[in-house]
């Protein structure tokens, strides 16, 4: 049996993201069958038991995750074209009244705080940034399969076929996309759900079957739903939630 890389297998099994692994290694806070590993590059099998220690396990419960309503006009990441992050509105003045969450807002809750996926700057609805690599891994990773709910407003006409390949039939980039569940909402609304999240995938699917995209809102990511959060407000991800 092949030797693994440990921060690989951590990232694996959903213990941590990668750079959390190597952090928690260099500090000792990584145990292999009862025994710290302090090594980077450490190579176990697959078979052997991972734990973290009570520091790693500390620091992971104080991480936290928060749910922005993203209006238009915010890019998700870094600053671009003098477009602000939507990271710039988790400021007091705009976190929620009617968040149930214990947690007070503090400055140490933006602190590699980083959006776990994207949404378009003209779109809206929610998107989520989070401190915690386990929670990214889960709704971003290269295997995530959660899903995302989006309401899009459409103009042009879609008959039968066209609504059977924006289920599935369609390519993008050379790539087959996964099957998505979409019904039509009303008379110009449709619902989309995917498991996938190509760069402006919905709007170029619309294109694809001659409709095209004026309003899109992501109202659900897996079991979490934007719900009556308002427009450029958050909150917090409390430990009853999850993805």
């Amino acid at each position: 049996m092949e030797k693994i890389r440990l921060s690989k297998l951590m990232s694996e099994q959903g213990l941590c993201s990668r750079r959390e692994a190597d952090s928690y290694i260099e500090r000792g806070w990584v145990l292999v069958d009862g025994l710290p590993v302090t090594e980077l590059g450490t190579r176990i099998l697959p078979t052997q038991t991972i734990t973290l220690a009570a520091a790693a396990r500390d620091r992971q419960e104080a991480r936290v995750t928060i749910l922005l309503h993203k209006p238009v006009g915010f890019v998700s990441g870094q600053a671009e074209k003098n477009y602000k992050p939507a990271s710039t509105l988790v400021i007091a003045d705009n976190h929620y009244s009617g968040d149930r969450s214990t947690l007070r807002f503090g400055p140490q809750h933006l602190r590699g705080l980083a959006p776990a996926g994207r949404l378009d700057i003209d779109s809206t609805g929610l998107l989520v940034l989070t401190q915690d690599g386990r929670i990214a891994k889960q709704l971003i990773g290269e295997n995530s399969r959660v899903e995302k709910e989006y309401l899009v407003r459409v103009t042009g006409r879609l008959n039968a076929e066209g609504l059977a390949k924006l289920n599935h039939g369609l390519s993008l980039d050379g790539e087959a996309l996964r099957p998505a569940k979409v019904s039509w909402q009303n008379r110009d609304q449709l619902r989309f759900v995917l498991r996938q999240g190509k760069k402006r995938q919905i709007r170029r699917m619309c294109e694809l079957v001659g409709l095209t995209v004026t309003g899109l809102k992501r109202v659900r990511i897996g079991r979490v739903m934007l719900g009556d959060l308002p427009v450029g407000q958050w909150r917090y991800l409390r430990d009853d939630e999850s993805f």
